[in-house]
């Protein structure tokens, strides 16, 4: 066995992290972090993210008909697009569609608005249908590790209005499981606490693997300390809302 110290502020920081009315981000400025989403592009996300993203457009030529149309966005620019939606589209459509400042999943660049390539494409709201070539990245996103963060008649738990064009990465096996049980983010947190590390575990299967994954809560004023088996993958991600999310990967039984 093996002991993971997870510093206190890394609570906000990981893939799984949870942005929204209720949880601000907290981290700050990640340029370091962000690359262009393709070469032609000035849209960025998270390197991780990005990676997974081009491998996902790839595999269906998605750049030719799909177009990103907002990734990263620095707090400043997060505040200048609320107030200008507020001038153009009244505080009504503002409140359903674009975050206030800290409150946005854009500033994370773990966040990416998709469109049909069209000769103008709304920025707030582009298009992005259930079928053709956007039907079928929906139905890959989850195998890269993208979901779509604002589903249909979930918009009481997000506080967002359903968005089609709007995901998310929260990585393997995150995305699976989340797409599985129907759950979103928000949710999936809530879901996770019922799998306390040490005591039980959410166990998913994928190929010959099997995947524990857990929850651990942050410990106010020092590390948090969770014991894992020394000679397995695991990761661990903070969830921005007081603890964090553990899993580990183990060969299939």
């Amino acid at each position: 066995m093996k002991v993971i110290a997870m510093p206190q502020k890394s609570v906000h920081a990981g893939n799984l992290i949870l942005v929204n009315g209720q949880y601000p981000y907290c981290l700050g400025n990640v340029e370091s972090s962000l690359v262009p989403v393709h070469s032609d592009s000035k849209v960025l996300l998270e390197r991780r993210a990005a990676v997974l993203l081009s491998k996902l457009m790839s595999s269906i030529e998605g750049w030719v008909q799909i177009s990103a149309v907002s990734g990263w966005r620095s707090r400043a620019e997060q505040q200048d697009i609320y107030n200008q939606s507020l001038r153009d589209n009244g505080a009504a459509f503002t409140e359903q569609f674009v975050a206030k400042p800290d409150h946005s999943e854009h500033q994370t660049g773990l966040a990416i608005d998709l469109g049909l390539r069209k000769p103008e494409i709304d920025f707030i709201r582009p298009d992005f249908p259930n079928s053709g070539i956007c039907r079928t990245f929906r139905e890959k996103a989850v195998d890269y590790g993208f979901v779509e963060r604002y589903p249909k008649g979930k918009e009481a738990i997000t506080g967002i209005a359903h968005e089609p064009w709007h995901f998310r990465y929260v990585g393997a096996p995150h995305a699976a499981i989340m797409t599985e049980l129907g759950l979103t983010l928000e949710e999936y947190h809530d879901f996770l606490k019922q799998y306390p590390h040490g005591e039980k575990c959410f166990l998913y299967r994928n190929g010959n693997q099997n995947i524990a994954t857990s929850y651990g809560k942050a410990t106010a004023g020092a590390d948090a300390e969770f014991e894992i088996e020394g000679d397995i993958p695991y990761s661990v991600s903070g969830n921005n809302a007081g603890g964090f999310v553990l899993t580990e990967w183990t060969n299939g039984r």
